[in-house]
C-alpha cells in the first residue's frame, strides 16, 4: 500500500483521482470527472479550430504518457 500525505489536499486528490482511473478505466474515469467537473467553453465550436494532430505527434505523446504512467505506478 503507498502512503499519502494527508496534510496535502492535492496529493489527496491525486491519489483518488489514480484510483478511479485504475477502478473504472480511461472511458469511465472521464465520465466520473465530467459528473464533478462540467467544464467551459462551446466544445462543438472549438473543436474545428483546433489543427488536426500529426500521427508522429500522438505518437510521441502517447509514449511520453504511458512512461509517466509505469514511473507513476507503485
Amino acid at each position: 500500500m503507498v502512503e499519502y500525505n494527508v496534510n496535502s489536499l492535492a496529493e489527496i486528490r491525486a491519489a483518488g483521482l489514480r484510483a478511479v482511473f485504475d477502478a473504472l478505466g480511461p472511458v469511465g474515469y472521464a465520465k466520473f470527472v465530467q459528473m464533478y467537473e462540467p467544464g467551459h467553453g462551446d466544445y462543438t465550436k472549438e473543436k474545428y479550430e483546433q489543427p488536426e494532430p500529426n500521427p508522429e505527434e500522438l505518437d510521441r505523446e502517447l509514449r511520453k504518457y504511458a512512461k509517466m504512467r509505469r514511473e507513476a505506478t507503485p
